[in-house]
């Protein structure tokens, strides 16, 4: 399942390849059937992008990546990465275990081996028959103008989404809260962040009543966890702060989840959590010169016990006392106390993520998460910016005062629900209290988790978010040069 990647000077004789080809002369020596050369020449002179797969059982099979005239480059990038996946499917069906990529573009190569490498995922962790069922494809080899640390950063980033499907992918039965406290501390010993945790009874002397309360519910203790990536070479004089919902089952507690279905998924519930996990994960695997912290509260939210009940006042970290109106509107409790706790490190920016609300996913589907906060205009548009470049796009919500109104409460500070619209705004807007720094909240609900086969993205858990945020802090530690207007031609009178 795991693919490794390394670079080579040439291409061997007889092996099997994937060429990118960006003009006619790419296709001249290929051992293309003359009537296919000459259809792809014709092609590549209207200045169209190939893709050419050699001697993989598939012999002179062409695939059509996208015009270079009229297509922008963000769905270039996307549509060879999905390219990816038909080739890797006939890979493994192929029985193939290393494949050689040549091509002059950096940028189109590591997009396909992208595509290649999440396509090859597999959880398979449960099934008696995965030595059967996994594949074959296990080593991807460039030709071309890819760079040691470009192959580094694609190694840490890929494996950061693996850990996080992973994560996302195991049931409840294995990742408890003290596990998922476990799981984070394996991943950092390998990655390089470190890791502290925060236990039931720290969290009852610190009082955080957010995620105390959620917890009431659960045979399984409650975790805090706290990654942290500071490098010596850390460019940020203030820590970036990013801050996970770590639910890691929600049946909606007494507010029981009604509807056919609504449950079965539920074991997704801390991807928000997992895309953070992955982040530290792939930023300390590629040592990135930032200082960068991870908070993950963790538990389930069951109706067991003593569970909190609507109606209930809880008393948070902060001081601020909320009535639950629904305990199914738990994430945000986690989040408060966690985005409260942020503030103890005078963050430069705190990111949260969370599969937060329905409203997110019934506003704008699978295809993006919804932003919100107070962070600069900034920050926004190079989260903006970095979700076309990995096609893990964000959509900006509007951020008005007043769908805060509709959070306050007549008899507490706030109330944990607001009005039957706009869900995932005024969510945003709870969240908004507890913060006094720029902040930015992502509610991944539509694009972590698909229970349909979605090109690379897979099935299940997607790994959404982690190559988003790790393009978005790549480029805060390295910022892309402007490009240069162009000189306009002198014309001679």
């Amino acid at each position: 399942m795991s693919i490794s990647f390394n670079s080579t000077a040439s291409v061997p004789k007889n092996t099997h390849s994937i060429h990118i080809l960006h003009g006619p002369n790419d296709a001249r020596f290929l051992p293309l059937e003359p009537k296919v050369r000459r259809d792809l020449q014709e092609r590549l002179k209207k200045k169209e992008d190939y893709i050419c797969v050699e001697r993989l059982g598939i012999q002179n099979h062409v695939l059509l990546v996208g015009k270079i005239s009229d297509t922008p480059l963000y769905m270039r990038l996307e549509s060879i990465r999905k390219s990816g996946v038909e080739i890797n499917t006939r890979l493994n069906k192929g029985k193939i275990e290393a494949v050689f990529l040549a091509g002059e573009d950096s940028e189109m190569m590591l997009a396909l081996a992208e595509g290649l490498a999440l396509s090859n995922y597999q959880f398979l962790k449960y099934r008696k028959d995965r030595s059967e069922k996994s594949n074959t494809l296990k080593k991807v080899t460039f030709h071309g103008p890819i760079t040691g640390p470009e192959i580094t950063r694609l190694k840490a980033r890929l494996n950061g989404v693996y850990e996080c499907r992973d994560l996302v992918n195991e049931p409840l039965s294995y990742l408890t809260a003290p596990q998922l406290a476990k799981e984070i501390r394996r991943i950092g010993k390998t990655a390089g962040y470190k890791t502290e945790v925060l236990g039931k009874k720290k969290l009852e002397s610190l009082k955080m009543g957010g995620l105390l309360s959620v917890n009431l519910g659960s045979v399984d203790d409650p975790t805090f966890s706290i990654l942290e990536w500071k490098p010596k070479n850390a460019k940020n004089k203030k820590p970036i702060v990013l801050v996970g919902k770590g639910v890691v089952y929600d049946t909606g507690g007494l507010s029981l989840k009604p509807t056919a279905n609504s449950m079965d998924k539920m074991k997704c519930d801390m991807a928000g959590a997992a895309m953070m996990i992955g982040t530290m994960a792939s930023i300390s695997q590629a040592k990135f010169p930032l200082h960068v912290i991870a908070l993950i509260p963790a538990t389930d939210n069951r109706p067991g016990g003593n569970a909190y009940v609507p109606g209930d006042i809880v008393t948070m970290y902060d001081g601020t006392t909320v009535e639950v109106l629904n305990t199914d509107a738990e994430g945000r409790m986690l989040l408060a106390d966690a985005l409260t706790y942020a503030k103890k490190y005078d963050p430069e920016l705190v990111m949260d993520a969370a599969t937060l609300t329905g409203a997110a996913s019934g506003a704008i589907g699978k295809y993006a998460s919804c932003v919100m906060g107070t962070a600069e205009e900034s920050d926004f548009k190079a989260l903006e910016q970095s979700g076309y470049h990995t096609y893990e796009r964000v959509a900006r919500m509007p951020f008005w005062d007043e769908y805060g109104k509709e959070m306050k409460s007549d008899i507490a500070d706030l109330k944990n629900i607001g009005g039957p619209t706009a869900g995932q705004i005024t969510a945003g807007k709870f969240l908004e209290h507890f913060t006094d720094y720029p902040w930015i909240h992502i509610d991944i609900a539509g694009p972590a988790y698909t229970t349909s086969q979605d090109s690379y993205r897979g099935k299940y858990g997607t790994g959404y978010g982690v190559r988003l945020l790790s393009d978005m802090l790549w480029n805060k530690a390295f910022p892309p040069k402007p490009e240069l207007p162009k000189k306009k031609r002198a014309v001679k009178k």
